[in-house]
């Protein structure tokens, strides 16, 4: 299942869309939600999922993106039943039935466990102890209390004449220098998405335009000082 987002407005009304990747909304040709008007801005807004959640990012658009009729600033993320609107487009938002159930699971969980007893959740700590002790007497391994009596302890609670288990032998004919390692893991380059390809197109031509303005200046004043 993957979520989806369903037009409540304009010529698209009731035109579902799939959103089962990171979408680029926008006028552009090569937007996967195209909206064709002159109020939404070429790059307007990207959706994103991370794991199981849809998040919105506005793209510093012109008229701005909306959940809920409140104004994003960065991003925010998309419940179910929410409504995103880019410019005067509105969208409905489906979350994946999956999604929902575990939502919904999770809130009746918190509520029973709410409604129990502290004593009623888990068992006290002296009927777990009493309960590990039975079953290690039925594997015919001590009890606590005959460990502890065959323990000494120093002046600083630290137990004495413990003996530590020697590691088991080496089959015979095996050679350890013959073993081969592990293969150290190989780093796997993480495809880049395309709203960070967008991301640095924006950087990049914010510093073009910087750089011709800052030229223009220099010229002007070089032709000032040398008239």
């Amino acid at each position: 299942m993957t979520w989806k987002i369903q037009a409540i407005t304009g010529e698209f009304t009731g035109q579902e869309i799939n959103i089962d990747r990171d979408m680029l909304v926008g006028r552009h040709q090569d937007a996967d939600v195209l909206l064709q008007s002159a109020e939404v801005s070429r790059k307007h807004a990207a959706l994103l999922l991370k794991e199981q959640a849809l998040w919105v990012q506005d793209l510093n658009s012109s008229n701005g993106t909306f959940v809920n009729d409140l104004k994003i600033e960065d991003e925010s993320q998309l419940q179910d039943g929410d409504i995103v609107q880019f410019a005067s487009f509105k969208f409905s938002v489906f979350a994946p039935t999956s999604v929902v159930e575990v939502v919904e699971q999770e809130t009746v969980q918190e509520a029973v466990d709410m409604s129990q007893p502290a004593e009623a959740v888990a068992p006290s700590e002296t009927e777990a102890e009493k309960s590990a002790a039975q079953h290690m007497n039925e594997q015919g391994m001590p009890s606590l209390t005959e460990r502890d009596s065959n323990v000494q302890l120093s002046r600083d609670g630290m137990p004495q004449n413990v003996t530590v288990p020697k590691p088991a032998p080496i089959p015979a004919g095996v050679d350890i220098s013959q073993v081969t390692p592990e293969p150290a893991p190989v780093p796997v380059e993480q495809p880049v998405s395309r709203v960070e390809e967008e991301r640095t197109e924006q950087k990049n031509a914010s510093l073009g335009l910087i750089t011709i303005i800052v030229l223009v200046i220099l010229a002007i004043l070089a032709w000032v000082m040398f008239k």
